[in-house]
């Protein structure tokens, strides 16, 4: 007996919050071995990440809306 499983798909959000987590995680590792200007990449995650707050749309998610992705928080 086999039973399939419904393909979940990742909503934007979730996509958005990996990337950034991934980003920032990367940055502080190379910050703390490689330079400190590293830092700099996890400053423009922030900025990035306040943009999607304030406006609904960052530059990575409007790349991921162009991909089929679709948010699963409403902005009115």
């Amino acid at each position: 007996m086999t039973t399939t499983h419904p393909q979940t798909k990742w909503p934007l959000e979730r996509i958005l919050f990996a990337m950034a987590g991934t980003v920032a995680l990367v940055s502080a590792g190379l910050a703390a071995f490689v330079s400190p200007w590293f830092l700099l990449l996890t400053a423009f995650v922030g900025i990035n990440q306040w943009l999607y707050v304030a406006f609904g749309a960052c530059p990575a998610s409007i790349v991921l809306k162009r991909f089929g992705l679709t948010p699963q928080c409403g902005w009115r």
